[in-house]
């Protein structure tokens, strides 16, 4: 008899050790089981996609053949530098802008405007378009995977959004003036 502080368990009384040994083992499996259970949120379309459609759109509104620098692509679309300088470097890699050296360098356009979806653009500078995380990973992500009713409609939302994005190009959107100038202009013609 290991005394009246323990809980009687199928004829053996357990102690404060074995209590505490349960209450471990037992939130360990439960942390297991939430990991494996908890569900992802629906994508986020985040500032680096933001900030890489502004600049491409911007370049895309410039004469062709035109070399435009970070400074201007900055100033004229409202993009802070430190996002600016890795979001050209991710299109650059990604082949949908040309880096130009050199003190009358910058950037253009590495293939027509109407040629680079919007989708194309959020692969480049994120990874590939997925609503969510259980649709890409499948059961290795959410142990539910198999029996979710809603995979069907998360899967084809996820179809919709991407052929839509995908007909969507940089052209169509084109913007010479820069986002700053259009909304100055728009607030003075508002005020006359």
């Amino acid at each position: 008899h290991r005394g009246s502080f323990g809980e009687r368990l199928g004829g053996r009384y357990l102690d404060n050790r074995d209590l505490r040994s349960l209450y471990l083992n037992s939130a360990a499996m439960a942390k297991k089981v939430k990991a494996r259970t908890e569900r992802s949120s629906l994508m986020n379309v985040g500032r680096r996609v933001d900030y890489a459609v502004r600049a491409l759109s911007y370049l895309a509104g410039q004469p062709a053949g035109k070399i435009v620098s970070r400074s201007d692509i900055e100033k004229n679309q409202d993009i802070p530098s430190f996002y600016l300088s890795k979001i050209m470097k991710d299109l650059v890699s990604g082949g949908l802008v040309q880096s130009h050296i050199g003190a009358k360098g910058g950037f253009a356009l590495a293939k027509e405007a109407r040629t680079i979806s919007i989708k194309e653009v959020y692969e480049t500078v994120e990874r590939p378009l997925v609503l969510m995380d259980c649709l890409e990973k499948g059961v290795s992500y959410c142990s539910f995977c198999a029996v979710c009713l809603q995979k069907s409609v998360w899967e084809k939302a996820q179809e919709v959004l991407a052929n839509f994005l995908a007909g969507v190009t940089i052209a169509e959107i084109a913007d010479g003036r820069g986002l700053k100038d259009r909304l100055l202009k728009g607030s003075l013609q508002k005020a006359v």
